[in-house]
């Protein structure tokens, strides 16, 4: 038997990569390596949420999962923001 979970990812990843890039548009001081940054403190704050397909999650939730979803997306990227932007600027401190 062959087995393809080829299909099969964690939710969030697309939508968190995705804000990643909206938000570096207003942060030109974040360099891509703290970006990728950002995007692994974000996901690691959020559940882990398997999928195959992302349409089929979204017919399921009700308006207020919906909404959970999106302030929890919120708060992971405000908090990863944050987080990567401190520890570069303390490791500069240190540096200089």
């Amino acid at each position: 038997m062959v087995i393809n979970f080829e299909q099969v990812h964690n939710y969030y990843e697309r939508l968190v990569l995705e804000d990643v890039v909206r938000g570096a548009g207003t942060r030109p001081d974040f360099t891509p390596d703290m970006l990728a940054d950002v995007a692994c403190v974000a996901l690691n704050r959020l559940p882990a949420r398997y999928v195959r397909h992302d349409v089929d999650m979204m017919f399921y939730l009700t308006e207020h999962e919906r909404h959970a979803i999106e302030q929890a997306m919120e708060e992971a990227l405000t908090f990863a923001f944050d987080f990567v932007r401190e520890r570069v600027a303390s490791r500069r401190g240190l540096a200089s």
